[in-house]
Formats: structure tokens, sequence, C-alpha cells
């Protein structure tokens, strides 16, 4: 697709942002709500569409253009024509659906809810409303579970039995990297690169416009090279690049890497992109916790066997960033705070892992969304020690925990295979949980080497109990809101975290906090060390559930934006 046609089509899907509000009603009443259903240009649709797209509040996201000189400004350019590409793969992943076609009628129609359904779409990256457990809002039929990876009315059983008896397929099959489909009676792999090259030609022709121009050696030859990735269905060495990169100002990360689309097997990572400005002030501020990272490491309240992953000698750059845009799988549904790459278990042992924070996300998000939402779930007195401090220190500590525990696992019969595969479907809110509490944990180490102020302490434990309803109101079912419903309950039944009936408000028992965050870590360190998929399942069992206390307190919050809806220039 030429890049004229790119626009056509990202203006189509575009239109108007508006802002993001909660449903306040039960997820029975959601499932009935959908039921109501009407027409529009030939597809069938819900009714209260209006009541959807006024869940996304616009935010602009903007950057100080200054910072860049006339060079850094053209490589800019080319980078965001690259990235714009990417939302066009990430549309073909994220549904088995056309949404070509469903644009074209949508944009067709003289039905003047037409507009607010293309929004939706656009915000959804396909006909599935993501703040409502993917029910879809275009159509009827559910989302399958393997969305676009694989045949749409797959089931796990059947792509297991299959690799289980084409064991010469196993690895092509459950390849990061592959689609899966049928032909004739037997499933075939297909590479990424060949299923998107036409896609994949033009970003690469945008990454290396962009490498010849920069006049930085490192950032042109890791362009080039995660251009020639692109191309090879191979990541790592452009990843292994990434890691060593810094020192340049604007940067760029693009290519599949999470599998949180993929909720039939977990396994097919999405493309996704992010542009970004490197904040170097910022940065210097935080060095100190990579010096620290083995020592956390060593401190797990864990057996030797579950804290085995690599830590000491790695490379662990922490970015602080001002985001310039996003596209594909990161755009999709709520915005990404910051992020841990790559997710190679090979770079990771052998180099560590980046983690950026994007601070103008974070800042957006905090003002708008988690400073109201305090004052409606905790007691005043908690309320008013919610502070952006510890909101931005808690999400660097969660990024830097996916590092901690084990990257890999032995099996009963004696197969060695990493967590992810381990914990299949499961891994990703059980993984999202352990980052979460194994980065509180840490919290009075840190204290004590005087990395967070001690007056800092209650406001951290108060902003993180604040937090979760922030999280949990992306829905159970996707990973982040999974992993948080489960702290919640959890430290609920420890008495950690205290409800009034009377007043409908959370407080945090500062006495028993850090102890219920200290039985977590070990439980969620020890599952994920074991590699035992049933066990992972009885835990998200347990704690896993919304009861009519969390659901009444997220039924509150229905007139308090869920995320931000960003707005970029570029766009």
């Amino acid at each position: 697709m030429k890049r004229k046609d790119c626009f056509i089509f990202l203006a189509a899907i575009s239109f108007l942002f508006v802002s993001l509000f909660t449903f306040g009603c039960t997820p029975k009443e959601k499932a009935e709500e959908a039921a109501e259903m009407t027409e529009i240009a030939g597809h069938t649709v819900v009714q209260d569409i209006q009541a959807r797209v006024a869940q996304f509040a616009p935010t602009e996201i903007a950057y100080d253009e200054n910072l860049l000189n006339e060079e850094q400004k053209q490589v800019l350019d080319k980078l965001l024509m690259a990235a714009e590409q990417i939302d066009l793969i990430f549309w073909k992943q994220a549904s088995h659906v056309n949404p070509m076609k469903l644009v074209r009628d949508l944009n067709q129609s003289d039905h003047p809810s037409a507009p607010d359904f293309l929004r939706y779409l656009k915000i959804n990256f396909g006909p599935y409303d993501r703040l409502a457990e993917n029910k879809p809002f275009i159509g009827t039929d559910p989302k399958p579970l393997g969305a676009g990876f694989y045949p749409a009315d797959m089931t796990k059983e059947e792509f297991e039995s299959f690799v289980q008896t084409h064991p010469d397929m196993k690895e092509s099959l459950e390849s990061t990297y592959t689609l899966v489909r049928r032909q004739d009676d037997s499933l075939i792999a297909i590479p990424y690169n060949e299923a998107y090259k036409e896609d994949l030609e033009i970003v690469v022709t945008y990454l290396r416009e962009a490498a010849a121009i920069t006049s930085d050696k490192a950032f042109k030859a890791y362009l080039n090279q995660k251009a020639d990735d692109l191309l090879s269905n191979d990541y790592y060495q452009g990843d292994l690049q990434w890691i060593d990169l810094e020192g340049n100002l604007l940067e760029i990360v693009i290519g599949p890497f999470e599998v949180y689309e993929d909720s039939l097997m977990g396994l097919k990572a999405a493309y996704e992109c992010f542009v970004f400005i490197n904040d170097f002030e910022e940065m210097d501020k935080l060095k100190a916790y990579v010096d620290y990272l083995g020592e956390m490491q060593r401190l797990l309240p864990v057996e030797q066997k579950y804290k085995a992953a690599k830590i000491e000698g790695m490379a662990s750059p922490l970015n602080v960033v001002i985001q310039v845009f996003v596209a594909g799988d990161t755009k999709s549904g709520v915005q990404t705070l910051a992020f841990v790459l790559p997710n190679d278990e090979r770079i990771r042992e052998e180099k560590g892992t980046k983690k950026v924070f994007l601070k103008n996300i974070q800042e957006a998000k905090f003002d708008k969304v988690l400073v109201p939402i305090s004052k409606n779930v905790l007691a005043e007195e908690d309320a008013a020690l919610i502070s952006f401090y510890a909101y931005f220190t808690e999400t660097i500590l969660h990024e830097i925990s996916h590092v901690f525990g084990s990257n890999y696992v032995t099996l009963e019969d004696g197969t060695r295979t990493t967590i992810n595969k381990a914990l299949a479907d499961k891994y990703s809110a059980i993984e999202e949980c352990k980052a979460t509490i194994v980065g509180m944990h840490n919290v009075p180490f840190l204290i004590e080497k005087g990395l967070i102020p001690k007056e800092k302490e209650q406001e951290i434990y108060t902003t993180y109990l604040a937090g979760m309803f922030r999280s949990i109101r992306f829905g159970a079912h996707e990973a982040h809101g999974l992993g948080t419903l489960m702290q919640l309950n959890y430290h609920r039944k420890t008495g950690a975290f205290q409800y009034d009936p009377a007043t409908h408000k959370f407080s945090v028992d500062q006495d028993k906090i850090k102890d219920s965050i200290t039985e977590m870590a070990k439980k969620i360190l020890a599952l994920e060390g074991d590699g035992n998929y049933d066990n992972a399942v009885a835990f998200i069992t347990m704690y896993g559930e919304v009861d009519t206390v969390i659901q009444g307190l997220l039924d509150s919050l229905s007139d308090i934006p869920v995320d931000i809806e960003p707005i970029y220039k570029f766009e």
C-alpha cells in the first residue's frame, strides 16, 4: 500500500477523539445491553455506541520541537511514516474481520451514528470492545480467542492435538512470528515476513531512509539492522543492538513483541511501535536502581531455585522518555505507561532489558484519571496521600521487576521451556501480577538504600491501592487488569486493604501491607518458577473474581475517565 493510501485509510478510521468513561453496570447488564442491537450500513450493531465512545477523552500529546535539530526532525518524519504502517499490520492481526470493508461501509453510510462506530472501530482496532471483554459492537460473532493469528474457529485442543501428532511442525507452528492457517486437512505456519510482506517493505523503506539521514553511527546501524530483521523474521540482532543504543536523543522501537492479543495459545506476537525523545535529565535520577538489581534478586523472599534469572552484570538501562507517537498493539484500547523489552529470553540472559517510561503519558493519566478515582474509592485521609511521585515510582518498580525470578522452568517430564510457554494463556496475567508485587516488595529495600525517601512510604502504598481501580476498569479479562485484581483481593483477605461498608471506601493498613506484599510475592514467584499450568489456573480462580464490593466501586466511577485517548499532531 502506498503512503497516500495509508493516509486515506487512517483518516477514515480516525475522526474525532472523545472522552473515556467507564460503564456503570455489571457484567450481566453489559451482556444484556449488548443483546440490544440495531442495523447500520448492512451490519448488526449495538445501540449504545455513544455511551461507549464517550468513554474516551481526548488528550493532546505534544513535545517540544525545539529539542530536535533539523537533521533529527527529518529523521523523525521518516520514523513516523514507518510507525504509521505498523497500525495497518496490527489491524490485520487483531481481528479476522476485514477492517477496510467495515470502514468503507460505515464511511458511506448517512446514519448519524456511523461516525461514532468508525471512532470506536479505530480505538479498538476492530469491531470488538476491549473494555467489555471483547464483545462485538459491530456484528454478533464473538472475537476469536486467537484474533487474526489462527483460523477463526480453531480451538486450543485442535492446535495442541495437531502439534502433538506432527512434532516435525511444532517449532514453526508455535513460533512467535508465524500465522497458523488450515490447508486441506493440515495446518501450516506462515512466517510474518511472508504474510505482511508488502506492508513490511514500506516500513523498511522508511527505516532505511531515516538511517541514511542520521549522522549518529550507532543509530544508523540499528535502523538498518532493524530493517533487515523485519524482512528476515529474525529479530535477535536488532534487539541486541537496541539494548546497547544510548546517548541518542531520538529513538524508535518497532516490531512484533507482546503476546497479549493471542488469547488462544499466548504464543503469537503483535506488531507495535514507539517513537520517542529521551529525557536524559530524568534518566540520570534513575541510574542508581540498576546498581541494585542483583541485590534485589538475591533478596527475593523465595528459594534460590526461583531466582535463577541472570541479573548481575547485565545492561539494564532505564529510559525516561517523551512519547511522540505510538502505533499498533500498544495503541489499542488502554494506553501503555511503560514497557520492558526485548522479550527474547536469550537476550535477557545475555544483556538484560531496557525499561522505557513514558513520562508525559503517565502525567496525563495521573491528572485525568488517578486523582479523581482516589477521591471516590479511598477514605479521605488516604486520598490525601496520593502523589505523582508514588505513581511514577511504582511504574518504574513494576517494569524493572519483570526481570526478577526465573526465565525457564523444567517440567515434570524433564522438558526445559520458558515460563511463557509453560503457563500458556495464563502467563500474561501472572507475569503482570509478579512485576507489580515484586516491585512493591522492594520498596523497603530502596528506602533503606536512600533511593526512596522514607516520608514517601505511605504515599506509595496508598497510591498502589488507588491505582488498582484504574487498572481493573480496563477489564478483568485483560492481563494487567486481572493481575491487579488478584493483588487487590489478596490484600483484602490478609486485611492489608480495609473496606468500610458504611462509607464504601477503602484504606490501607500501613502495619499489614508490607507483610501482605511479601507473602504474595513468595506465592507468585514460586508459581512462575514451578511452571505448573493448573496451579496458575487455581490461583487466578481464587483471586481473580470481581465481587459486589469491587463492582459497586467500579460502578461509582462512571463519570471518571478510564484512560486517555492520545491525539498526535502527526495524525
